[in-house]
């Protein structure tokens, strides 16, 4: 089995660190995988966006021009990559930042208000992992279970204050 993932938004929400979170899980789950960041010349408020490969199988191009799962965080990222979703696919929607709906009736959509859940739970920053556990709870594209090994490889040792509230994040997205 091969789930190949798009997350886009601006830079500064953190699309990039969500994928490795998505790419470090899948390798403690002795998973192939691929991981390919891609940012515009601003890193904060231009455009982001990885694509992480997941695979039982050895991944032969990082490239994720059909994804089965689309997450994105801004309206300009769902304009521009909606299309490219496969029919079938899923596509997770901020729901906060991006007011309209997703026009295609051939994927299934979920609106995860990420943006307003991360500032419930006092973590303005962490909209990115709110909907990377809607993402592995409708998906099961990576187990939850053992979310924290996974958080201690992408969260570095002189921040490991955050890696609770990242947690944190996970569950609430996942529990959504």
């Amino acid at each position: 089995m091969t789930t190949q993932i798009l997350i886009a938004g601006f830079g500064g929400q953190g699309v990039l660190f969500a994928g490795k979170f998505l790419a470090y899980k899948a390798l403690l789950e002795n998973k192939q995988l691929s991981w390919l960041p891609s940012y515009g010349p601003e890193m904060r408020g231009g455009t982001a966006n990885c694509s992480v490969i997941i695979s039982d199988e050895p991944v032969g191009s990082p490239i994720v021009s059909k994804p089965d799962v689309l997450i994105v965080m801004n309206l300009p990222s769902l304009d521009k990559y909606e299309d490219a979703v496969v029919p079938g696919g899923k596509i997770f929607v901020d729901s906060t930042l991006i007011e309209r709906e997703v026009a295609r009736k051939d994927v299934d959509v979920y609106y995860i208000p990420a943006t307003k859940l991360a500032n419930d739970i006092n973590a303005p920053t962490l909209a990115n992992m709110i909907m990377i556990g809607k993402v592995i709870k409708e998906t099961g594209v990576v187990p939850y279970d053992n979310i924290d090994k996974a958080l201690d490889k992408v969260v570095s040792a002189r921040k490991a204050a955050l890696k609770e509230i990242n947690f944190k994040a996970l569950e609430t997205g996942y529990n959504s």
